[in-house]
């Protein structure tokens, strides 16, 4: 018998059982150490709409599964975006917030969200989840339950066991075993080569370095400077949040030394800009950058062109360099599907929903295989 606990803590789980469960090393963000950060520098917290809940699963009190879950008082900082579903909640009359995720907070990722215990059966433990996040809707009386950016074959398990799947779409770039930079440009056009080409050297005319900073070289000062990024580009947006704290960004760098990387340029020795990427196993994630200085191409070239460098140079699968952006097609980027799977309550609710997604999956479909793309 299997046995489902939930906690309103992740240091209510032991950090070396968490971290001994198949696909915390798939990407650094699930790790017990990044969702502890999150909670001990006050990102998250129920004022913002967010409170811990995530789920273990026991069996004769051996962890067996784990997921990151959190009770959502809103919709901010998941980018599975459902305002539609919460404002045709609120037309029929129905209290759609709280609702739970199984989510890493603020990471549009693909990686696991089921974490399974080394030995047990992958399948079973998804119909196991699926089931836990039936009886927590209706035992807590909720309107839903959502796991975000599973990869997929969780999001198909999770299907199979009952819940609706549906499709986003990023732009991702994809390794196909390219020696170098040169031979991965050798697949575009020539037009589209001449450009990427003259946009890099302009870094070399203005005289801009960009380095790659790991471990003990992302030092205090530039754990400020990334603060700093960070902020000047979620308040140039209307709908930017300051999600992270100052404190996330003094701790994140000691805790996972070896799975944060900041892309760093400067301009006559002095910092301009930076990128903050999360270091996988078989990929790259971009997630944070800015810049105190505007210059011609200079986003492009940190947050895009050096980075594709660097997953070629450590034969990495892919580089997800975040949500949202069709102009990253236009540097390398393909469109590609991303996954969530769904638990709504209300039977007649669940069915509209249902529907919708089978409409709105066939056109992401359409747009992902749009032969536009290839920019050959």
């Amino acid at each position: 018998m299997i046995e489902l606990r939930s906690h309103r803590s992740i240091r209510e789980i032991p950090e070396q059982d968490w971290d001994a469960l198949d696909g915390v090393d798939e990407a650094p963000f699930l790790r017990w150490a990044f969702f502890d950060t999150l909670e001990q520098t006050g990102c998250i917290k129920k004022a913002s709409g967010w409170a811990a809940h995530h789920l273990t699963f026991y069996q004769d009190d051996r962890l067996v599964g784990a997921a990151p879950a959190y009770l959502k008082a809103n919709s901010e900082g998941e980018f599975v975006f459902d305002h539609a579903w919460a404002n045709a909640a609120a037309r029929a009359g129905m209290q759609y917030f709280p609702k739970l995720i199984v989510a890493v907070p603020f990471t549009p990722a693909t990686a696991p969200r089921l974490l399974v215990a080394k030995g047990m059966d992958a399948a079973l433990m998804h119909k196991v989840l699926a089931e836990a996040l039936r009886k927590i809707t209706e035992a807590m009386d909720i309107s839903s339950a959502h796991v975000l950016f599973p990869p997929k074959e969780q999001a198909e398990a999770l299907t199979e066991a009952g819940l609706i799947l549906r499709y986003g779409l990023q732009f991702q770039w994809k390794n196909a075993g390219y020696a170098n930079y040169e031979e991965f440009l050798a697949r575009f056009s020539s037009k589209r080569r001449n450009q990427w080409r003259r946009e890099r050297k302009e870094m070399q005319k203005a005289g801009i370095t960009i380095d790659t900073l790991i471990g003990s070289d992302i030092t205090p000062e530039i754990a400020d400077l990334m603060y700093g990024y960070y902020t000047a580009t979620v308040d140039k947006f209307h709908w930017g949040r300051r999600y992270l704290t100052r404190a996330f960004f003094e701790e994140i760098f000691k805790r996972l030394p070896g799975g944060i990387e900041v892309v760093l340029a400067k301009e006559a020795g002095k910092p301009i800009a930076g990128a903050f990427n999360f270091i996988g196993k078989n990929a790259l994630y971009g997630r944070y950058w800015g810049a105190s200085e505007e210059r011609p191409f200079l986003h492009f070239n940190v947050c895009y062109y050096h980075s594709i460098d660097t997953c070629i140079e450590r034969k990495l699968g892919r580089f997800e360099p975040g949500a949202g952006g069709e102009h990253k097609m236009s540097r390398g980027f393909e469109p590609t599907i991303t996954f969530s799977a769904h638990h709504i309550q209300d039977e007649n609710f669940a069915k509209a929903v249902r529907d919708y997604l089978v409409h709105e999956r066939e056109a992401i479909a359409r747009e992902a295989a749009d032969p536009e793309i290839a920019f050959r």
